[in-house]
C-alpha cells in the first residue's frame, strides 16, 4: 500500500463524516421543497404511503451518493495537489 494512501485514511474518514452530515442538511433542504414537511417520512410510519416511503428513501439515497462522491473527489485532488500523489 501506498504512503499516500495510509496518509490519507484518517482525512478520508473526516471527509467521510462531513459528507454524511451536509448530505443530511441537503436531504432535509430538498423534503421540505417538495413536500413542504420539516421531516422525511419514516419508514415504520403507519400514515405515510409506500409511494412516499420509497420516493424519500431514493432521494436521500441519491442525494448522499452525489455528496459523498463530491467530496471524496475533492479530497483526492486536494490530496494531489498537496503530495503530488493521488491517494487511490
Amino acid at each position: 500500500m501506498k504512503a499516500s494512501t495510509i496518509a490519507y485514511k484518517p482525512v478520508g474518514w473526516a471527509l467521510g463524516a462531513a459528507a454524511g452530515a451536509l448530505a443530511g442538511l441537503v436531504f432535509k433542504q430538498a423534503w421540505k421543497l417538495i413536500e413542504g414537511a420539516d421531516e422525511a417520512p419514516a419508514a415504520t410510519d403507519e400514515d405515510r404511503t409506500w409511494r412516499e416511503i420509497m420516493i424519500a428513501a431514493a432521494l436521500q439515497g441519491a442525494i448522499f451518493a452525489a455528496v459523498k462522491a463530491a467530496v471524496d473527489r475533492s479530497g483526492a485532488v486536494a490530496t494531489r495537489r498537496v503530495t503530488g500523489t493521488w491517494p487511490g
